[in-house]
């Protein structure tokens, strides 16, 4: 069953390549979505996928890249999204 999770990463998380990082893990791991940069500072990634490719994306944000110091993850469940693969909005 897929499900739809809403990510908040916030840190140090623009300008070090979190959204494109996030793009090819999310590739990797299977997941549909989008990923892109809030004004805020943050980044916001809508992904779908089953419960444990999802998780394995939540535990990846809290690290992210080498260049990024990420100082939080908000995970909020959503009603299930279809995506188109997974793109970084601009």
């Amino acid at each position: 069953m897929l499900k739809t999770f809403s990510i908040i990463v916030t840190g140090k998380v623009q300008g070090v390549y979190y959204r494109q990082s996030t793009r090819e893990k999310a590739v990797e791991l299977g997941l549909t979505g989008i990923v892109q940069n809030r004004p805020d500072g943050s980044v916001h990634i809508i992904a779908t996928g089953t419960g444990e490719q999802l998780n394995q994306l939540v535990a990846w944000c809290r690290q992210g890249p080498a260049r990024a110091v990420v100082t939080g993850v908000q995970v909020e469940v959503k009603e299930p999204h279809g995506f188109d693969g997974f793109s970084v909005l601009r």
